[in-house]
């Protein structure tokens, strides 16, 4: 199964309706279909294997991607803000790649040897050429190759092939569900597995993508009523940074909000939830290996989450939910046994969405299909998923195995506190140091001593931070993720 069977399926159902970009001069289903017709000729004209989209989101990225569908070759959306040195080194495993860039772009992709387009030139191309020739596609080859964001180790070419992507979207989306008044605002950059994820599944639902390429609250604010956006899809600091800000919020036709890609702090999703209590709230956990979401939070977990009278009922805000349809969870201990309710261990995912294979390497899944995702957390007894952070991102004070997010969730807590991350420094003594970074709310004041004492309050005295550090910016992705090896290396470069 094809990608290019969602785009045929909605060219048929809903060919006049506005899929992509503002309500007043985006792409029909037919337009985005036609010119992705366009561009897979245009592709094959240059003999491509690949595609490289080396730009800001927009339009030129979903025509891009059902184009190279169409062509039987694999979409390579990069990170444009990386330094040249890692691009270039990324783009030496594409060279008889087609590259689509923006001007910045263009030089670079020169230098590397591929042909490349402007992003304003292949629109030109794909969307106002002439006839279109009717193809049939039916293969599984990679339809995406995703680099991830190296916020642990060097970044990895994770291979989604047309299969695990449509597993996703049959699964979890219904055809033509959309009214034709709903629009999604997506606020992710293109080289994210939210970016390829909301094209189709808000293509084969039939509602209106628009994006918006550079995030701020006031920007993302005006867009949602100035676009009429019911649904919406952010990444936590990006809501905190909205929920925080001295804009107008009134946002009247917002009806869905989601949020991923990394930890919700529970004060953030509080202050939005007070905000906006006419808004379903959604929050999704997945990953580049799962062709994006496996497990969600649903409106209705959100609200009785907020009204529960036990702590344990409160708690549930803090999970991501249930698994999506097609997919199943296990928690699995150091000797890969299966665990019980509560108890933490490795969280291992299977499913046909499900592609846990690298470029070079292969599917890292075992004799049962089942892909350790290296992220720690636990089920409780009615099979919602709790996060505890990434295994590499284990404290070990004294015998202690500390988690930095259970730490973090408490600074967060703190009026004066805009951003936390807690790391463990080397140390002869204890194995490791727990130090705590935080950034301050503009015009709020702590001290150290002030946030230990917080944090001592509701945790144990060991997981209380050794020492507290105080920086004006944190080191994250566009995407949210807390870069903990920069955090590490920062700290203890400043202490040298």
């Amino acid at each position: 199964m094809n990608l290019t069977m969602l785009l045929e399926m909605a060219a048929d159902g809903f060919g006049d309706r506005v899929v992509i970009g503002r309500r007043e001069d985006g792409l029909t289903a037919t337009g985005l279909r036609e010119a992705a017709l366009r561009g897979a000729a245009e592709i094959e004209a240059h003999g491509a294997d690949a595609v490289v989209y080396l730009a800001a989101n927009g339009p030129a990225f979903p025509v891009a991607m059902f184009a190279a569908a169409y062509a039987g070759v694999p979409l390579v959306p990069l990170n444009f803000r990386l330094g040249v040195e890692q691009l270039e080194g990324l783009l030496e495993k594409h060279p008889g790649a087609l590259g689509i860039g923006d001007t910045t772009a263009l030089p670079i992709l020169a230098r590397s040897g591929i042909v490349a387009l402007g992003v304003e030139e292949w629109l030109v191309r794909t969307t106002f050429g002439g006839e279109v020739d009717e193809r049939f596609v039916d293969n599984d080859v990679p339809a995406v190759v995703i680099y991830t964001s190296g916020t642990t180790s060097a970044p990895k070419g994770v291979l989604l092939r047309h299969g695990n992507l449509t597993s996703y979207v049959l699964s979890t989306v219904e055809y033509a569900g959309a009214g034709d008044d709903e629009a999604a605002l997506v606020s992710v950059p293109p080289y994210h597995i939210a970016a390829v994820a909301n094209v189709i599944t808000n293509l084969y639902a039939g509602r209106r993508a628009i994006v918006l390429e550079r995030f701020t609250p006031e920007e993302w604010l005006d867009l949602v009523r100035d676009q009429g956006i019911t649904n919406a899809l952010v990444v936590p600091t990006m809501l905190s940074r909205i929920v925080d800000c001295t804009a107008d919020k009134s946002v009247p036709t917002l009806r869905t909000l989601a949020y991923g890609g990394a930890p919700m702090p529970g004060a953030v999703i509080n202050r939005a939830l007070a905000l906006w209590p006419h808004i379903d709230f959604v929050n999704a956990y997945g990953l580049t290996e799962t062709s994006s979401t496996v497990a969600v939070l649903t409106p209705e977990d959100h609200r009785e989450a907020q009204a529960a009278d036990t702590p344990d009922g409160r708690a549930r805000l803090s999970s991501v939910g249930r698994p999506v349809p097609g997919v199943e969870i296990q928690i699995r201990g150091i000797d890969d046994d299966v665990l019980l309710p509560g108890q933490p261990g490795r969280i291992c995912v299977r499913g046909e969405q499900v592609s846990a294979e690298y470029a070079g390497i292969g599917r890292l899944v075992d004799d049962d299909g089942w892909f350790d995702t290296r992220d720690e957390g636990y089920l409780d007894e009615e099979g919602y998923l709790f996060i505890g952070g990434r295994s590499d991102d284990t404290i070990i004070r004294g015998a202690e195995n500390i988690a930095p997010a259970e730490i973090e969730d408490v600074l967060f807590r703190h009026p004066a506190v805009a951003d936390a991350a807690v790391v463990g420094i080397p140390d002869e003594e204890w194995g490791h140091r727990i130090t705590a970074v935080v950034v301050l709310r503009v015009g709020a004041e702590a001290d150290a001593e002030e946030l230990r004492e917080f944090v001592r309050e509701r945790l144990r005295s060991s997981k209380t931070p050794d020492e507290i550090a105080f920086w004006s910016e944190m080191p994250r992705t566009e995407t949210g993720k807390l870069v903990r090896r920069h955090v590490v290396a920062q700290f203890s470069a400043e202490r040298v």
